[in-house]
């Protein structure tokens, strides 16, 4: 059975699947990489919670950045939110986003249920 939840036209932003969550790309509020991640990590939280999940539930998460020169900056803020000894596989890359003023944008995969 496939659970699709709160469902657009467009896209839903969560669909289970066989124990697997998969969140619509969320990206966060703010001038910095700092503020716009910590955002967009909040918003997968709640998704995760929504979908019977957690941070600890990640498999793979893929980042995309608007620019490379925030790797680092973007990568405190991840680290500190990543539960310990759960990091999940991860990619990162740069992309132009859907507006101009985003720096950040995150894909979530992960386990739910039992």
């Amino acid at each position: 059975m496939i659970e699709r939840i709160a469902t657009a036209q467009r896209m839903s932003k969560i669909v289970k699947h066989n124990g697997v969550a998969y969140l619509c790309g969320q990206v966060g509020e703010g001038a910095t990489v700092t503020e716009q991640t910590k955002d967009c990590l909040s918003r997968v939280e709640a998704l995760l919670v929504k979908a019977g999940s957690s941070p600890d539930r990640i498999l793979q998460a893929i980042i995309w950045l608007s620019d490379m020169a925030d790797f680092d900056e973007m990568n405190a803020v991840w680290d500190a939110w990543v539960p310990a000894g759960n990091a999940p596989a991860r990619a990162c890359g740069e992309a132009r986003l859907a507006r101009d003023t985003l720096k950040v944008e995150i894909i979530v995969t992960a386990a739910y249920g039992e």
